[in-house]
């Protein structure tokens, strides 16, 4: 792989993970409600979800989900109604301030099986990733070339940024933690990113494989 294709699809890759999605609102949300590193836990589930996404349409197999309505939906039905149930859980959680937690101990606030399977859910619930891969690696993929080298410098590129990103962001919603958790700014909290989260469901269950 030439290193002026590897640059274009690094852009092509900053592009896609510096843009906030459903995952990076749910990174923050734990950052600010549980401490930074369970979100990093919660990273971990959709980084894995992502790149697996990555693989299958690297192998072809996504070519299949991709054109088939009736997976496509599948997939997009699971992801719009688990988010809207965040968002609900939320909007309705009546909790008005939260404890500052140590960072140090944050972890164990939540197992982190739990922490690592909500992001997963939410990594691997957005049919459009795999749209998006599967139109993306078309265009630089040299067939004259090894293609297990050339996956595992694609993957390894959009892994290394896709948790660069991730952490960004969660770093940065755990430090606005001391503000947005003092007493009576919970529920204000709970109230935006409630909203955020069915947002982002509704729009989520409005989409289509043309529309990509």
């Amino acid at each position: 792989m030439s290193i002026e294709l590897w640059l274009y699809y690094s852009l092509a890759v900053l592009i896609l993970t510096a843009s906030p999605g459903p995952s990076v609102l749910l990174c923050m949300t734990k950052a600010v409600t549980e401490g930074f590193r369970a979100s990093m836990y919660t990273a971990l589930g959709s980084l894995t979800a992502i790149v697996s996404i990555m693989t299958l349409s690297f192998s072809g197999l996504g070519v299949v989900i991709a054109t088939s309505e009736v997976a496509f939906n599948m997939i997009k039905w699971f992801g719009a109604i688990y988010l809207i149930y965040l968002g609900y859980k939320a909007l309705t959680s009546k909790q008005e301030t939260y404890q500052i937690f140590d960072q140090d101990k944050a972890s164990s606030i939540a197992t982190k099986s739990s922490l690592y399977l909500s992001g997963f859910i939410v990594g691997a619930s957005n049919p459009k990733a795999i749209v998006f891969f599967t139109a993306l690696f078309p265009q630089f993929i040299n067939t004259s070339e090894p293609l297990l080298t050339q996956y595992l410098i694609f993957a390894i590129t959009f892994t290394i940024m896709e948790f660069s990103w991730l952490t960004i962001y969660s770093y940065l919603g755990a430090r606005s933690s001391n503000w947005l958790l003092k007493k009576g700014r919970a529920k204000y909290f709970n109230r935006i990113t409630g909203g955020v989260f069915i947002g982002a469901g509704v729009f989520l269950s409005a989409s289509s494989r043309a529309s990509t």
